[in-house]
């Protein structure tokens, strides 16, 4: 009967066949990946890792209890928003995931990079002040109380909200968890040092905020019923700390890899050697006497 029980978690709170497919379709690219790339055991646990906790937290009966309980919500967008991703990015499954195309999918996807449109949009998913804005942002606005009461009421408003999270998490720790010196990387490796400072700052404050404040600023949570008997001042307390301290330490150890990778560049000298190349680049006369 427990074992029953245990399996009853994982049924969906609400089936979306579009996050199955997405989940498929990562699962099925890396697996074929892993026949053309040699991906060592420690990425392998730390991309499984990831895509279990993003499935858990956004498509068992969890979710069921993020909708009607305020500090749940917050582990469930801890997950989505910072751990979740993060262990997926630290497993660097991109060039994996391509190698799992099929090779023809793998020339159409090299071709439409290199057009305009391409692009445009590989710089505004790495673009070095935009993607750690949009990072905070979204995390920020979700929180305003008039915003979260219609996202928890809306179906359509709260899948945007958890998606939008997962996306903008990816997209965070791609530049921050970047091995490569700048250029060719988008960020140079001392902004990825400093970024997690910079985005972590305001969720803390946030997080402060929420835990301290005495009345009730998320009564949405109240109206639909909390799932545990629970006041909304200790709901609401504990998941200002899950904001303030859980999710602060999550961007701690993602600024330590960053660190380590700027530790071994500059060790390499292969930061100075990426300035050179830069300014080479960047000589007004450079062009003309190629």
């Amino acid at each position: 009967m427990g074992r029953m029980d245990s399996l009853e978690w994982l049924i969906p709170w609400e089936f979306s066949p579009t996050l199955v497919a997405g989940f498929a379709a990562a699962i099925a690219l890396f697996a074929r990946g892993r026949r053309v790339h040699r991906v060592t055991w420690a990425r392998q646990a730390l991309f499984w890792t990831g895509l279990a906790l993003l499935y858990l937290s956004m498509h068992t009966r969890l979710d069921y209890y993020a909708e009607r309980m305020f500090f749940i919500h917050r582990i469930q967008h801890l997950v989505l928003h910072h751990l979740g991703p993060l262990l997926v990015m630290a497993a660097f499954p991109g060039s994996v995931m391509r190698a799992g195309l099929p090779l023809a999918w793998r020339a159409r996807l090299r071709r439409w990079l290199a057009t305009p449109w391409g692009r445009a949009l590989t710089a505004v998913c790495t673009h070095k002040i935009l993607v750690p804005a949009l990072f905070v942002f979204l995390v920020l606005v979700w929180l305003i109380p008039a915003v979260q009461f219609y996202s928890m009421l809306d179906w359509r408003l709260y899948r945007l909200m958890n998606w939008s999270v997962v996306i903008s998490g990816f997209m965070y720790w791609n530049l921050i968890l970047d091995r490569r010196p700048s250029p060719p990387a988008a960020m140079s490796p001392g902004g990825r040092v400093i970024s997690p400072i910079l985005t972590m700052a305001p969720q803390m404050v946030a997080g402060a905020v929420i835990a301290f404040t005495e009345s009730d600023i998320y009564p949405i949570f109240e109206l639909c019923g909390r799932a545990i008997p629970m006041s909304a001042q200790t709901d609401q307390t504990i998941g200002g700390l899950t904001m303030w301290i859980p999710a602060a330490l999550v961007e701690v150890i993602g600024l330590l890899v960053a660190l380590g990778t700027l530790m071994r560049l500059s060790g390499r000298g292969r930061l100075r050697r990426a300035d050179r190349e830069a300014r080479m680049r960047n000589k007004p006369g450079k062009a003309l006497s190629a």
